[in-house]
Parts: C-alpha cells; structure tokens; sequence
C-alpha cells in the first residue's frame, strides 16, 4: 500500500471563459470540479499504476464533502481527518481566446491542535502498514512548526520509503530528517540551498550534496527540459522525446506518483527514473490533471532517454 499525506486539500475549481477581461461581468463557458492539492494527484496516478493507495491529511466542511464525493470514483481509499474547518477553493480561470491560466489558490484556514494530534495518530497507523508514503504540498496556516521533518522521521523510524515534495522551509524541515527521495523543481532546490542554481553544474552540485547529505535520490524537475536524478550510481539527466503537451500542470505529481510506486516494487533508482519520466510525460499529454491514458504512457516508455552526465 502507498500512503500519500495532503494536508491543504482543495476543491479545483477550472472556470474556461470566451476571453478574460477585467472589471467586467464574466459568463463561465464550463467548470471543471476535481478533488485537489497535490498529495492527491498523487494518489490517483498512483493507483491508475495499479497500487493500492489511501489518501490521508486534512479535509473539511461543505468543499471538503465535495472533495470527498470526487475522490470516490478513483480507487483511492480516503483516510482523512475531519479539519473542524471549510476545505479551501483553488480556482484556474482559462482564457479560451488565448490558452493563458489565471490561478486563485486560497490559504488554508487555521487547523486546531487536537486535529494534528488525530491526524499523526492516524499517519503512524498507516505508515506502519505502507510500502512506500509521499509527503506533498502546502500546509494550513498556523501548522506546528518542523511538521514534514516530523512526519518524515516517523516513516524512517517504522523503516518505510518516503518521497518529499514540498517547497521554502517545509521542503528544509523534511530534508532535515532524510527523505528517501526529494523531488524539488530548480526553483526549490534554489530555496532549499539559498542561491541561485546556475546552469547544468548547478543543478549536479546540489543534487550531489543532497545525496552525500544521507538522501537516496533527489530528482530536480526541469519541466519541458526533463529532469536530472543524482543517486549513489551518478548523476543523469532523463527526458522523454517528442511529448506534445495538452496540460503540464500536476506532472511533478505524477512523477512523484511514479517513484513511489518503484520503491514499492523495490525498483533499483534508475528504473524508477525511467518509470517517472514517462508517467510524467503521459501526464502532460492528458487535459486532465492526475490523470494519464495507458498509450500515451506505453509510447512515452519507448521515448525514454537517459544519459550519465556526472559521476557519484
């Protein structure tokens, strides 16, 4: 079983308008509902890969029923904690005229303590009897301070594989306690360092000391360019050729997804890269997020391409 934890989950909301314009009236063409925050795009592409997945963290209120009904229909098991609070709204708006995205995402409200005490009685039940857990995301406003370093160490002490997704000081508090994998894109892995990452040498430098620093793997996403995994075997940069991309958002999820699968399956790190890059691919060339079609994915596996570009 794979444990995915998504404690800032939303309700999606995608608005597609006939052309955006401000202080105005606008008539929404469609709405799209989907239940979201990044732990569960997760949790869908990894149950699509065939795992048993349960989803936990914190929902609530008229949004969260609403999540709870979406998530239903996808073979995730729901495991959450009631928040005592209204489950946040995230909304895209799309302009139908030029494809650009206009994203409105809502904080989390305040959570109280007693329902973080639930939650992590919860988290340890579920990371006793899991293959692998993913941490993702954002946390409501107010949360305990070193949360992820704490989650995450209570799956190192139960021996179970964890991948950390997450950004500024979530992503430096996890990283503390040793993930097994870290998946920051070059943004945060600028955050996690404190400086600028400058070109390709950039990228190996850091990725290198997360690995030397007691991380298995650390897959630095590049979006449209790939991404570059360091692992005691070396360093490599992946990418899939030819994908032809309809909705790029939520493919560092579905990668995330991928490598918690191979640690479930126990796939040595550059199986999973190579799983990885193709489900992330097979993601961008859906329209919808944390979803993939099984051709697009088997033709993105034949595209697969992987090089070493520095040693251990």
């Amino acid at each position: 079983m794979i444990t995915t934890v998504t404690m800032n989950t939303s309700l999606d909301k995608l608005y597609r308008v006939g052309r955006l314009e401000d202080g105005t009236v606008m008539r929404v063409r469609e709405v799209v509902n989907t239940a979201g925050g990044k732990g569960l795009n997760v949790s869908k592409v990894a149950a699509l890969l065939g795992e048993r997945v349960t989803a936990t963290g914190f929902i609530g209120g008229f949004n969260g029923a609403h999540v709870r009904a979406l998530l239903a229909g996808t073979g995730v098991e729901d495991a959450f904690v009631d928040s005592g609070v209204e489950t946040r709204a995230c909304i895209n708006v799309i302009d139908c005229g030029t494809g650009a995205s206009t994203e409105f995402l809502e904080p989390g409200l305040p959570v109280e303590k007693s329902r973080y005490d639930e939650f992590l009685a919860r988290y340890g039940d579920l990371v006793a009897r899991s293959d692998a857990v993913t941490i993702s995301g954002s946390l409501p406003s107010g949360a305990p301070e070193g949360f992820y370093g704490r989650l995450v160490s209570i799956a190192n002490d139960a021996g179970r594989p964890v991948v950390l997704d997450a950004s500024g000081q979530l992503l430096r508090d996890g990283v503390a306690s040793r993930p097994t994998i870290v998946k920051p894109n070059r943004e945060e892995l600028g955050q996690l360092v404190q400086r600028e990452i400058c070109g390709e040498a950039g990228i190996v430098e850091s990725a290198r000391n997360l690995v030397s620093g007691g991380i298995t793997c650390a897959a630095v996403s590049l979006g449209g360019e790939g991404c570059v995994l360091a692992c005691a075997d070396g360093v490599f940069h992946g990418c899939v050729e030819d994908v032809r991309a309809v909705n790029p958002v939520g493919c560092g999820d579905s990668m995330v997804a991928a490598f918690a699968v191979g640690l479930a399956r126990r796939m040595p790190p550059l199986e999973m890269f190579r799983l990885a890059l193709a489900v992330s691919a097979a993601s961008a060339m859906n329209e919808k997020t944390g979803a993939f079609d099984k051709g697009d994915f088997e033709a993105a596996s034949c595209r697969v391409r992987i090089e070493r570009i520095a040693e251990a």
